[in-house]
């Protein structure tokens, strides 16, 4: 067998967002799981009071890179009032991982809003972009040490579950909403990706597979690089997850080839399965890479991996059974378990290279 090897500049890790890990967030997505009869976040992984212990996980693990989200609502709570305090967490989130060696990459909307950006209307409302671009200005011009901005986590997905489909919040089912939230995420990105620039960050956008060139066409020459986050391609493989999604791992393949047309840097930003007993998670973290490490020497400019996720956290609308850690959760206690695929994929990391 053939071995491949990586660049030596390759970005190895893992990531999360701040409403799956933090716990006790107060936005919209909050509000509706305690009105409705959906799983309720609630401490989650109390992330926010332990990342220094959950990056020292990942610093054993060989991790050289780490993505996250900033959770809006707590940098503003109010519209135009910010908490320093909050502000300061977050450099300090910044600061461990670099103490550490690691590459933070920063996620500023992972698809929760303030409960006064909510009220407005959410991203139905034209005046979110401005309010989003005020936000990003603050974030970027307050946080030192961040290389790496994504602007918006699946902001087609997000727009067809919450206003197409409307099984998420704020439920609606609206075609001409949908088209309307739809187009506000891209200038909110646009405007965005000029306010990043202006600090000499690289500015992308992190796109469920599904949904590229929909969004990619409309936002190429505002994109420094591709985040992909990758679980499945429709319904082929036969092997399933425990949330029953197929496992296809050259369906990865095919959508970094596809990208190639696009001439960018590519990320991926996720990619990874709901496995309690982790008894897939192994073949599954080596088989993708296999398909990456195909995909890099057919052209297609790959530069990071990034398994979903560090820990296992709250899934949303699925809540806390999904289990997709590297690290296994016990809610209880708030124990931290590192699960074995976890050292196999570290010994990929650091002999940094697959066999073929």
């Amino acid at each position: 067998m053939d071995k491949f090897e990586f660049p030596k500049d390759f970005y190895w890790g893992a990531a999360t967002s701040a409403h799956q890990v933090e716990g006790n967030n107060h936005n919209d997505w909050s509000e509706w799981e305690k009105a409705t009869n959906h799983p309720v976040s609630g401490r989650a992984c109390d992330h926010y009071n332990r990342f220094r212990e959950d990056f020292d996980i990942a610093k054993s693990l060989s991790h050289n890179a780490h993505r996250f989200s900033i959770e809006w609502s707590r940098i503003e709570p109010e519209e135009g009032k910010w908490d320093e305090k909050e502000i300061t967490h977050y450099q300090e989130v910044i600061n461990a991982l670099r103490e550490r060696g690691i590459e933070p990459f920063v996620t500023l909307w992972h698809w929760t809003l303030p409960l006064w950006v909510a009220k407005q209307g959410g991203w139905e409302n034209k005046k979110t972009i401005s309010d989003f671009a005020r936000y990003c200005e603050k974030v970027t011009q307050s946080i030192q040490g961040i290389k790496f901005w994504i602007t918006l986590n699946e902001p087609d997905f997000y727009a067809r579950n919450s206003y197409l489909f409307g099984f998420r919040p704020p439920q609606k089912k609206s075609f001409f909403k949908f088209l309307k939230v739809f187009f506000h995420l891209i200038k909110a990105h646009k405007i965005s990706y000029t306010i990043i620039k202006k600090i000499g960050g690289f500015a992308g956008i992190s796109q469920n597979n599904f949904y590229f060139n929909l969004f990619l066409n409309k936002t190429n020459k505002q994109q420094d690089f591709i985040g992909v986050n990758y679980y499945k391609y429709w319904n082929r493989g036969r092997i399933k997850n425990d949330m029953d999604w197929s496992i296809y791992p050259k369906g990865l393949y095919y959508v970094l080839r596809g990208l190639k047309k696009f001439n960018k840097p590519i990320y991926i930003t996720e990619n990874g399965l709901a496995d309690a007993k982790d008894e897939k998670r192994l073949s599954f973290i080596k088989e993708h890479i296999k398909w990456i490490a195909q995909a890099i020497k057919e052209g297609a400019d790959v530069r990071g991996y990034l398994y979903w996720s560090l820990l296992d956290n709250f899934e949303w609308d699925k809540g806390f059974y999904p289990r997709f850690g590297l690290v296994e959760m016990d809610y209880t206690t708030m124990k931290r378990i590192i699960r074995s695929s976890s050292f196999n994929y570290k010994k990929i990391i650091e002999e940094n290279s697959v066999e073929l």
